[in-house]
């Protein structure tokens, strides 16, 4: 996950609360530093850490809610001051002319072309037409790295690696342009912001006229992200900010606080090497996150790109209802392979991401959804549709089909009405009974 660290500490608050007996000035103060501790290893500015533990223990100690205990009050206030401080609003890339032209701009070493990349693939799954421009004259082989990634997408990718001038290079492009619903514009960075930068970032928007300038930074450089927004904002006036690399630094919540006071609002994260591995950055969820919540919205973005409305709905409308049987847990399946590893996808699942399982588990779970899709492929429609009629015979003939043991297919057919008991809690919202059938499963995964 983002910020393991700082999210593992985080619950640990969350944790810490749900265990008190009573909620009082004792365990306000410890809850505090608790926070202050997590925020401070994450790089946040000691200012901004003071400011929100002061405001979290004014509110907590001040403030009653009728029909809400104060146990729930303290975390909502926690939750409430999080994403208060990361900038409480969503803020997006709206595509409302053709063409949208976003043009990015950051130093060395910021994954600009990467992200160019990632963008056109985000933008491009949610149907709309994608070029990709490279005017990085500057770095050897930056128009064949974009060419790379252009191919991988299926985006055209324009750009002249014989032209040192950036201007000329867009020019013979802005013709062409018309074509498509967004243009990603790749500019040229420098070792800082330097003078000629601010001039040629200057010129070329003055002829990209771009609707979006959005400056690239990675997560690694903490702090230091309020200052080099503020220097981009006042040099070219930046829109927003994507902020790179989140997955791999203790850093990254020093740079989402760092843009969030200094204006810059972060509109996307990078959270992996992948070109799927893009974000939009909402506060809520993201906190969500943070404290084990989920982010619904992120994952209904993940289940879009997986599967179509229709699927979806349809799909949902079952489980829902607990009415599911193997061929549609194989369709959800198949649609989860796509949304990327289980653990990402767990993370997003309310309740889910503070259940605390193992790597180890998420991991022997992933191992059994490739053995299940094999046992799947060799029932017949009757045993997809209605599991129930399974008995030993059919058992043992899927076994012999798939190379899958009967003890695996017994379990995936266990699993399954699992899943089906799962569901109708959830239908019926008691989350306590669902709590103790979480803990049994993950007993079960554990000695698997």
């Amino acid at each position: 996950m983002v910020l393991d660290k700082l999210g593992e500490s985080l619950k640990g608050s969350i944790d810490r609360i749900a265990k008190a007996l009573f909620v009082d000035e004792t365990l306000v103060n410890e809850l505090v530093k608790d926070i202050q501790r997590a925020l401070l290893q994450s790089d946040v500015n000691v200012r901004i850490v003071f400011d929100i533990s002061k405001r979290i223990k004014e509110r907590a100690l001040k403030e009653e809610l009728p029909g809400i205990s104060k146990k729930e009050l303290l975390i909502r206030i926690v939750y409430e001051e999080l994403v208060r401080f990361l900038g409480e609003q969503e803020s997006t890339i709206e595509v409302k002319s053709k063409p949208t032209r976003i043009m990015l701009l950051g130093l060395f070493g910021s994954g600009k072309t990467t992200t160019a990349g990632k963008l056109a693939a985000y933008f491009s799954k949610r149907g709309l037409k994608v070029a990709l421009v490279q005017l990085d004259v500057y770095r050897p082989a930056a128009f064949e790295q974009l060419e790379q990634l252009g191919k991988k997408i299926n985006v055209p990718v324009f750009g002249d690696p014989k032209s040192k001038d950036p201007l000329s290079i867009y020019r013979k492009f802005e013709f062409e342009s018309v074509k498509y619903d967004v243009v990603i514009v790749d500019t040229a960075g420098r070792d800082a912001l330097s003078d000629d930068l601010i001039i040629e970032l200057k010129e070329l928007g003055t002829v990209i006229r771009p609707e979006e300038s959005i400056l690239v930074m990675s997560g690694d450089i903490g702090q230091a992200a309020e200052r080099q927004a503020r220097a981009f904002s006042e040099a070219v006036k930046i829109t927003g900010v994507i902020i790179t690399k989140l997955e791999g630094t203790a850093k990254g919540g020093g740079a989402l606080a760092a843009c969030a006071v200094s204006g810059a609002n972060v509109k996307f994260i990078g959270v992996g090497e992948k070109i799927e591995d893009l974000e939009k950055f909402n506060p809520s969820g993201f906190v969500g996150r943070l404290l084990g919540m989920g982010d619904l919205q992120a994952l209904l973005e993940k289940t879009r790109e997986a599967m179509t409305e229709e699927e979806t709905a349809d799909l949902g409308k079952k489980f829902l209802k607990g009415e599911f049987n193997l061929l549609d847990l194989y369709e959800q399946m198949q649609a989860m392979r796509k949304m990327g590893p289980l653990s990402k996808v767990m993370e997003l699942i309310p309740g889910f991401g503070q259940l605390k399982l193992p790597k180890e588990l998420i991991e022997v779970q992933e191992g059994k959804l490739k053995k299940w899709k094999f046992a799947m492929d060799s029932m017949t429609k009757e045993e997809l549709e209605n599991p129930e009629v399974m008995d030993s015979r059919r058992i043992e003939r899927i076994s012999r089909g798939s190379g899958v043991t009967q003890s695996e297919i017994r379990e995936l057919v266990k699993q399954y009405k699992q899943s089906r008991k799962v569901m109708k809690m959830f239908k019926g919202g008691d989350m306590k009974d669902m709590k103790k059938l979480m803990k049994k499963m993950q007993g079960m995964g554990t000695k698997a």
